[in-house]
């Protein structure tokens, strides 16, 4: 069986749920990433998006970074109950340790995808170092430099109201009051 075409994957795991009914009992597939950084943790996984479309509930295992032997648990899929609270544990010379609840997220354990909060962050950096050199600029102009960085509009916008800037229209413009903004 190849895994790679949905029809193939499809076969396999309806009949992989047959056998899950008739002997009443829960199937678990471990898989692995590939290496397409970026992408949602949905479409991480090896094979057809088959697998992780008929399962109900699946589970991501990863490293947290910077820290040599913590690893985090995150559900990313779940059909049946409320999304569980990532969990970590450490592995060490003693063995395998529960840490418990864990502050992060599928995209963060990936590393792929900036979390929320550093794009915020990022966002309210551009808007600063703008405001170095500029009293006012045109808002299209502020949307451009962030669409440069990956910063999308949504955020860009959140970082302003932060800062509190204010916008002001100009002719036929909207311009970004940045001379106000306090430095870091």
């Amino acid at each position: 069986m190849d895994m790679n075409p949905a029809n193939e994957a499809r076969d396999m795991t309806k009949k992989l749920a047959t056998l899950a009914e008739k002997y009443q009992c829960a199937i678990v597939l471990v898989g692995h990433m590939n290496k397409a950084a970026g992408n949602k943790a949905a479409y991480r996984g090896m094979g057809s998006i088959d697998f992780f479309a008929v399962a109900r509930s699946v589970l991501l295992v990863g490293r947290v970074e910077g820290e040599a032997n913590i690893r985090a648990v995150v559900q990313i899929k779940n059909n049946l109950a409320a999304f569980g609270h990532p969990k970590a544990f450490e592995l060490s010379e003693d063995g395998f340790h529960w840490l418990g609840d864990y502050e992060i997220t599928a995209d963060e354990v990936l590393g792929g995808i900036a979390p929320k909060a550093n794009k915020l962050e990022q966002a309210k950096r551009l808007l600063r170092e703008v405001a170095e050199t500029n009293n006012a600029m045109q808002s299209n102009e502020i949307f451009n430099l962030a669409e440069e960085q990956g910063i999308s509009r949504r955020t860009l916008e959140n970082a302003k109201k932060e800062l509190s800037i204010r916008a002001k229209r100009i002719n036929n413009s909207w311009y970004w009051e940045l001379d106000k903004i306090k430095p870091e």
